[in-house]
């Protein structure tokens, strides 16, 4: 076998982009790559050094795309970065509470099966064989519905549905998902496994799939290579490798399984309780909720009760609406005052500000994740959360300060409180995330996928958290997830849309 990509004692031109030691390494023809490491650990500037982002000192990488024509790098790569931070330079403008307004989008905005379809006409000539790959895809992935939806629109499992498709259609010769599975229900998790095994027997294509879930390797990679401490560590078949990690498995003593250590357990629990003279009895109370955009309805007639002390799990296909419901509690969406909505004891429409209803709610999902594109220092990011702001436009005290170097410290992201936010992983950006939702410590936690982009250690780590949180009293959780085993042990009540 010929190698596709070699790279041999690489060493990047600028010294801030360079990993602990030169990097080796090799890709050859035929095979499927997984790259997996721990959060912040290397695994996103390896990519970058492989895509030419980061340029090497001279003649220290070769590509052989053959038998294509193309031989530029940039000809033959497709990343596709799963990150909640999507979007790139069309993107800047997007804000938190943009995709419920959507009276303020633009009509000039594209839909998904526009930008699609420019996808599709860039590359190739238009036959009936690629017509039938493209409706196969479209398919697969069962997306025919959301042709028409504004881009701006789709749910964060949409969105890595439209970016998948449009990708293929520009048949790289080698595709990079970085961590393509996060946000997609189960079924279309398998799907998409098989849509990509389909791609590796049927065509001159390579995937190099990276990981933070080591549970998530599918059947046709062949060989991993590790990422730790900005170290490339040597490639291993795909057996190798599953035969040498130490994953957390289940204990018979669901203590042994707790990371969180018992003095951060203890100062957790004796957390004074930040405002003991008012507790709602009722959270939240849906009677009879629709809504709708133009002919789409995203709920119809729901009736749902939280109160206070219970645990929800809320799931449902992409698509289904849970974000639209999350919305509707949060105070983002407009559609609430025409809605008998209770919040915290209180009509919605009967005077309430919606930083009335902010103020009881720690909260962290997609969108939020989406919507922070300023490189602020991690510290202030986790302490605008004491604002419910994004961004933050009031200066912090030292004891804000204080109290978010504590919940830093208990993620175990103190260390990252001087770095901007741009600057981190994904993995580490969900923490910083984390962090802000819990430091106000809130009535209410509602959590969106919370571990989308952590590794093993740092997934079990925020369940541990989450579950000690709970544990306390007026404390109550609404949490979304497609994994079920991210779920903690703590949930009481589930919920599922259609």
């Amino acid at each position: 076998m010929k190698p596709v990509i070699r790279i041999h004692d690489g060493i990047t031109r600028k010294e801030e982009w360079r990993m602990a030691e030169p990097v080796d390494f090799c890709l050859m023809n035929n095979e499927q790559l997984a790259i997996v490491g721990p959060n912040g650990g290397g695994k996103t500037m390896l990519v970058d050094i492989i895509t030419g982002r980061h340029p090497l000192l001279p003649d220290r990488a070769e590509y052989n795309f053959g038998p294509g024509d193309e031989h530029l790098v940039s000809d033959n790569f497709k990343y596709i970065a799963f990150r909640d931070t999507y979007g790139g330079d069309n993107d800047r403008t997007y804000f938190l509470q943009q995709r419920w307004n959507q009276m303020e989008i633009d009509p000039e905005t594209p839909t998904a099966g526009e930008l699609l379809e420019e996808a599709f006409r860039l590359v190739g000539n238009d036959t009936p064989q690629r017509r039938e790959w493209q409706q196969r895809i479209y398919q697969l992935f069962n997306m025919e519905h959301l042709l028409d939806k504004y881009i701006i629109l789709l749910s964060s499992g949409e969105l890595r549905k439209f970016k998948l498709a449009s990708s293929l259609f520009t048949q790289p010769r080698v595709l990079i998902l970085d961590n393509p599975f996060i946000g997609l229900d189960a079924e279309t998790r398998e799907q998409l496994k098989q849509l990509l095994q389909m791609l590796v027997s049927e065509q001159a294509l390579q995937i190099v799939l990276v990981l933070s879930k080591t549970d998530d390797i599918p059947s046709f990679i062949t060989h991993v290579v590790k990422v730790s401490g900005l170290i490339v560590q040597p490639k291993q078949t795909r057996s190798e490798y599953l035969q040498s990690r130490e994953p957390l498995k289940p204990a018979v003593n669901p203590k042994a399984m707790r990371i969180l250590s018992q003095e951060k357990r203890d100062a957790l629990l004796s957390l004074p309780y930040n405002n003991k003279e008012y507790h709602a009895r009722e959270v939240v109370r849906m009677n009879d909720v629709s809504i709708r955009y133009g002919q789409r309805t995203i709920l119809s007639n729901l009736c749902w009760t939280v109160n206070n002390g219970e645990r929800w799990a809320l799931s449902g296909q992409n698509g289904s609406g849970k974000s639209t419901l999350l919305s509707l509690v949060c105070a983002d969406n407009p559609q609430a005052y025409a809605c008998d909505i209770v919040l915290f004891d209180q009509q919605r429409g009967s005077g309430e500000t919606i930083w009335d209803i902010k103020k009881h709610i720690g909260y962290v999902s997609p969108e939020m994740h989406r919507a922070y594109q300023r490189d602020l220092p991690a510290i202030r990011i986790v302490a605008s959360g004491l604002k419910d702001s994004v961004g933050l436009y009031v200066k912090p005290d030292e004891g804000d300060y204080d109290v978010c170097r504590w919940w830093m410290r208990l993620f175990g992201i103190e260390h990252l409180a001087e770095r901007t936010f741009l600057k981190l992983s994904s993995g580490e950006q969900r923490l910083v995330l984390l962090a802000r939702a819990f430091v106000k410590d809130p009535e209410l936690l509602i959590l969106d996928e919370p571990l989308h982009g952590l590794d093993d250690m740092n997934r079990q780590l925020v369940k541990d958290i989450i579950e000690t949180f709970v544990e306390r009293n007026n404390k109550t959780l609404i949490m979304v997830t497609h994994y079920q085993e991210e779920l903690p042990r703590c949930i009481t009540n589930r919920k599922e849309l259609p």
